[in-house]
């Protein structure tokens, strides 16, 4: 049974009215005709942009404030606290603003409009902390703009993680451009993570200067705000999505604090989301005390991970079609936690590629479902509530993964208490083992956490949530 016909709303209408009659249930994403009018490719490589500036924060702000300017791991743990509260508090409210923003120009496109310059501008302050800055000054600065950097990356992933379910309505459409957005997101990868090593150390610096970072930032973020721009420009929102009734705030936060999918995917998601925040985090490290080489050569570990990721997300997008998101999730998931224990005994950088090729398989996998497992979490909601809250519902999502930059910040903490690092300064008379446990034994922890807790999560597809009506409306 369709449930379109259980609409009132008039497309173009945009006047809040009274609401007079039974609450409306979601459009039918199979039959809808005004659905996937954006080309995939178009809303993918919106991905390369918000990714290059946000991963290069992830992948470098450890190395340059505390192994290069010498700030303290534990003001650093202390600050990515208050980073994770911050993020838990502005996450709800920017998606629920996106979801009550009713313009000609869309509810989600003129939040990544405003979003990406913002990104962009913080990201540049991030890393061109002033000549001499030490002490309290330098972890107030460190604090301002990791935080205001924070609010950018919230704007834009709130609107563009939106935006995948209401422009893709099916799991096989919605596979393609996912598979399409991790590839361009892997692009990014390659480029802030991979290559920014050698820019920042070799070609714009130097190991132990920040002048590589402060022309690099500004370098990707102009790329950023272009391809944001281009992508958010280029994409067709559904108008039958924007309704004249506006999801209520405390209602919607009520009613996902009562949904039972939301904790059991968002606990077992962080799971993943937490071990992947730790190795952005810690690889170059890692390459430079753990395997005793020059950051740079994290060029060669990160890049083959990242290559390694994109091949395999053609194949993990064909185990989608076939067995469908939620299967090919949990087997994903225990790839990557073996990955995990693979590259804890890799001695040199040969063997640690190798133990990298794996990790990338698991990665892949986990790119290539994780946001659909999530989708269908949203499509059960719209189902049953008839309310398209998609950038509220994401948000909350995303109070998880902004426990990744906490839980970061804790596990870095306990390096100085179990193995004596606490900056480049003074980084103890064992960096190599607490950076092997940093990058391996934490993350295959979470992830075998998440492994095993995944085979307890079951969601339907977006077909079979399309075709449920809760029953209370069905009596009206």
């Amino acid at each position: 049974m369709s449930l379109a016909r259980y609409h009132a709303h008039v497309p173009g209408a945009s006047e809040e009215k009274p609401v007079t009659s039974p609450p409306r249930t979601v459009d039918d994403p199979v039959t809808d005709p005004t659905a996937a009018r954006t080309p995939p490719w178009r809303y993918a490589i919106g991905m390369f942009g918000t990714s290059i500036p946000i991963n290069m924060i992830k992948g470098s702000i450890l190395l340059f404030y505390v192994d290069i300017l010498g700030l303290d791991v534990r003001a650093y743990a202390i600050v990515m606290v208050v980073y994770a509260v911050v993020d838990a508090l502005d996450n709800p409210a920017l998606g629920y603003l996106s979801d009550r923003t009713r313009t000609r120009f869309g509810r989600r496109r003129p939040w990544l409009l405003i979003g990406a310059p913002l990104l962009a501008i913080c990201m540049i302050a991030l890393f061109s902390p002033p000549s001499g800055i030490d002490g309290i000054a330098l972890v107030l600065w460190f604090a301002v703009f990791a935080i205001l950097c924070e609010l950018g990356d919230s704007m834009l992933n709130a609107n563009y993680g939106a935006l995948l379910p209401e422009l893709f309505p099916t799991e096989r459409t919605r596979a393609v451009a996912n598979g399409l957005r991790q590839g361009f997101q892997l692009v990014a990868l390659i480029i802030s993570l991979a290559v920014t090593p050698v820019l920042t150390t070799s070609v714009f610096g130097t190991d132990e200067t920040t002048t590589g970072f402060t022309i690099t930032a500004p370098i990707y973020g102009a790329v950023a705000v272009i391809v944001i721009t281009f992508m958010a420009l280029g994409i067709k929102e559904n108008p039958r999505y924007a309704t004249d009734r506006r999801p209520q705030l405390w209602q919607g936060i009520k009613q996902i604090l009562a949904n039972r999918l939301f904790w059991s995917v968002g606990l077992t998601g962080a799971c993943y989301g937490i071990a992947m925040a730790i190795v952005l985090s810690g690889i170059q490290l890692y390459v430079r005390y753990s395997l005793g080489l020059p950051v740079a050569y994290a060029f060669f570990l990160q890049g083959a991970v990242i290559l390694v990721s994109a091949g395999g997300l053609v194949v993990w997008s064909k185990v989608v079609t076939r067995k469908g998101a939620l299967w090919t999730w949990r087997l994903a998931f225990a790839v990557l936690a073996v990955s995990f224990a693979v590259l804890f005994f890799a001695a040199d950088l040969i063997s640690a590629i190798a133990a990298g090729v794996l990790l990338g398989i698991g990665w892949s996998g986990m790119l290539a479902t994780n946001d659909l497992v999530v989708a269908r979490v949203l499509d059960a909601d719209a189902a049953k509530h008839g309310e398209h809250r998609e950038g509220l519902f994401l948000s909350a999502f995303g109070v998880f993964g902004r426990l990744n930059g906490a839980l970061t910040g804790a596990a870095l903490a306990s390096l100085g208490l179990f193995f004596g690092y606490y900056s480049g300064d003074d980084p103890g008379d064992q960096p190599g083992v607490a950076f092997r446990v940093f990058l391996c034994v934490y993350p295959f922890i979470l992830t075998t956490i998440g492994a095993v807790a995944s085979r307890f999560v079951h969601v339907s597809d977006p077909e079979e949530s399309a075709a449920t009506v809760a029953p209370e409306k069905e009596l009206r």
